[in-house]
């Protein structure tokens, strides 16, 4: 294929609702470009993009695809993303190296909550859209309702370039308000004619375009006075215009389409090479320093990988954007966070499943390379002399979590290796092997996110997993002083063992005064500080500990291992096993034995004593708590509030925006298991939440004791 300088190029996202059509846009896109010699279709499973067995499975996108095509002496590179907030993932690499978005719409549901859910990214990371309302043959058609959701909830003012003359089965004509004229197609190939506008619709295609003129003026003063002289202003003024509004993203172009039947593509391709912004324009990639990188194709080669993947015969394909210079085949570049070098020793330019081997890229393409050693998602590759890290990808926080285990007793080891797979192919899944829960925990966008994996697991691996409800990292601590002591002693045959500790604990605070004396159970304890020792704990919180040792009571030497007592239990909480933390601990006083003292018999007694001082001084349980922030469409306002209420959330307030409702609240991570899953059920899909965590605070007396004697009867069966 044609080699293509950076202004030659144009790099587009397409994104909307599941089910809006962007697959089918895609190979419409790609049959235009001569790509491929005739159209696929989801139902036959043939589709450039939603080629894996999964999504013929279910029928939709659950990657995101690369595609390009040739259109008019330009390379587009396409990125067809899915629609469902779970596989968001795919949607952030994408926004990162595509220089537009096209937001596709169903002509049957207008602005669906998958549309607010992708414009609201967009809007977050800063990219200009363009609308395409699609599916304009359907029975149930409605280009008004369409529009009028569009000017409802968008931020961008939706200016209309296109619309619709005969909406529903019969649909084969729209009038260019931007061309002023009609195209009407004579088959399902794009084949299309230029015809007058009729008279029937001129009056609304002058109304229409004196709108389009009104909003490119606009954006330029020097265009505005041109329109204030002469009342109106041509095509390219209007262009102009149009472009500048589009990159500013303060107003969204509206076109009308049938990918199905390959109608609108062409003008909607035509317009993206004279208006959208190519890598020229667009807001130039940032360093990790906050530097820019200019597409200056004469520059030092940088190129950013946005996506990994695996392929069973040919192993790792790194997919980049090449930011800067030249890419040639046998390059040799440094990966700036390894500091590895890495030989291209092949460039392809992608259509789905198909690689096209090229010998060069320019600044500004996109493509894919294959057997990087070293180097995945987020990596920058650079020449030696001139190391440059961009900024990474940042992917949305997880929202779903579930523990993992493999079906079969000894498969633990593969499917580590094969969860490992998943998370370089998927950064938005998460796996770790919790030492506290005991449990490997793995993380998600949704529970259909890690369904998803988990059919992948079982049907190209053979690895039955099953996930269930993890377990929660509680935190214990104390809210009183406490005093105890306790005499290890064992004799067996020969030497024996002998320690005995006495001391005092109390809930640690930042500022606390150095103790000096106290006074437990009618009983004065005076302090007299010989060492401390000050722990940030890993797991939060902290552990001071005193040597108030006088007379020689206990051997120096055997204070390491009292503390070692102390932080074996702190490791393993008294109440329920989980950790322990904000404590001071007071080694007052004990005895030893001249023979029969030694480490173990101290940090035996220092487990025993703690133990025993932890449960007399007040001690609660404190749990894990986390900002929720929900984006709800205000007639689910109700039935989200009840559930997180009898999920013991804390609301903390509520905003609206453009139909949607924006609720805040403190929410119990106990609480949150599978609450994406009911979210959706309550909203029909519309809804959409964060979470990150908060603060640690202490459960309620009823749950506190629930998990007393849960814990109880868990020591017993053990």
């Amino acid at each position: 294929m044609k080699i293509y300088k950076t202004h030659d190029i144009k790099n587009v996202v397409l994104i909307g609702a599941p089910g809006s059509g962007k697959t089918t846009l895609a190979e419409a896109m790609a049959f235009e470009g001569k790509v491929i010699d005739r159209r696929g279709s989801i139902e036959a499973e043939n589709t450039l993009s939603d080629n894996t067995d999964i999504e013929h499975t279910y029928k939709r996108s659950i990657y995101s695809t690369l595609l390009f095509t040739e259109f008019m002496d330009r390379k587009f590179n396409i990125i067809d993303t899915p629609g469902s907030d779970d596989f968001c993932g795919n949607l952030f690499s994408a926004f990162k190296v595509a220089d537009v978005g096209v937001m596709v719409f169903n002509a049957q549901n207008g602005f669906e909550a998958g549309s607010e859910i992708q414009a609201r990214y967009a809007r977050q990371l800063g990219k200009p859209v363009i609308a395409l309302v699609n599916q304009l043959d359907s029975d149930k058609a409605n280009w008004e309702m369409t529009i009028d959701s569009l000017a409802a909830s968008s931020h961008v003012k939706p200016v209309i370039v296109q619309y619709p003359v005969n909406p529903g089965p019969s649909f084969d004509s729209f009038i260019d308000v931007l061309m002023m004229k009609m195209y009407r197609f004579k088959d399902e190939n794009g084949t299309r004619e230029e015809l007058p506008i009729p008279e029937s619709e001129m009056e609304r295609a002058h109304e229409l375009n004196q709108i389009l003129v009104e909003a490119a003026a606009e954006n330029d003063e020097a265009l505005m006075e041109l329109y204030f002289e002469k009342g109106t202003l041509t095509q390219d003024d209007v262009r102009s215009g149009l472009k500048l509004g589009l990159a500013k993203r303060d107003l969204i172009p509206v076109f009308c389409a049938s990918g199905k039947r390959d109608i609108g593509t062409k003008r909607l391709m035509e317009f993206i090479i004279n208006v959208a912004p190519g890598p020229l324009k667009a807001p130039a990639f940032k360093t990790v320093d906050g530097r820019e990188v200019a597409p200056d194709e004469e520059g030092g080669t940088v190129l950013f990988v946005f996506k990994s993947q695996l392929e069973q015969h040919l192993g790792e394909i790194s997919y980049f954007r090449l930011i800067r210079g030249k890419l040639t085949e046998g390059m040799e570049l440094v990966n700036s966070r390894t500091g590895n070098k890495e030989k291209i020793s092949q460039i392809f330019a992608v259509a789905g499943k198909n690689r096209v081997k090229v010998t060069e890229m320019h600044a500004g393409d996109i493509g894919c390379t294959v057997k990087l050693k070293g180097t995945k998602t987020n990596d920058t590759l650079c020449g030696a002399g001139d190391v440059v890290a961009i900024e990474p990808i940042v992917f949305p926080e997880p929202r779903y979590r579930a523990a993992v285990k493999a079906v079969k007793q000894g498969d633990d080891e593969k499917l580590g290796e094969l969860l490992n797979k998943a998370k370089y192919e998927d950064p938005t899944i998460l796996v770790d092997y919790s030492k506290e829960l005991k449990q490997v925990i793995i993380q998600g966008q949704g529970e259909h996110h890690l369904n998803i994996l988990k059919n992948q697991l079982a049907t190209q691996n053979k690895m039955e997993i099953e996930f269930f409800a993890p377990r929660i990292p509680y935190r214990e601590t104390i809210t009183k002083v406490a005093q105890a002591d306790y005499r290890h002693k064992k004799q067996s045959g020969g030497a024996g063992q002998f320690g005995e500790v006495h001391m005092v604990i109390e809930p640690y605070y930042e500022g606390m005064p150095e103790p000096t004396k106290y006074k437990v159970n009618g009983k004065d304890i005076a302090v007299n500080v010989k060492g401390k020792e000050e722990y940030e704990l890993e797991w939060g919180g902290k552990l001071q500990y005193y040597n108030s040792i006088v007379g020689g009571a206990i051997d120096a030497r055997f204070m390491p291992a009292i503390l070692k007592g102390i932080m074996e239990k702190m490791d393993e909480g008294p109440l329920t096993g989980s950790y322990a933390r904000d404590i001071r601990v007071v080694i007052y006083d004990g005895k030893m034995h001249p023979v029969d003292s030694n480490e173990i018999s101290f940090k035996l007694a220092a487990r025993n004593a703690f133990k025993e001082a932890f449960r007399n001084a007040g001690p609660k349980i404190m749990e894990p708590i986390y900002s929720v922030e929900v984006l709800v469409p205000s007639d689910k306002m109700g039935d989200v509030m009840s559930d997180l209420q009898n999920r013991r959330a804390m609301i903390e307030g509520m905003t609206s925006d453009k139909g949607f409702d924006r609720l805040t609240a403190r929410v119990p991570l106990s609480e949150l298991y599978r609450y994406s899953t009911t979210l959706s059920s309550l909203t029909n899909g519309r809804a959409t939440y964060t979470m990150k965590f908060a603060s640690y605070e202490q459960v309620p007396g009823d749950v506190q004791e629930k998990l007393l004697k849960a814990y109880a009867e868990q020591e017993k069966d053990e």
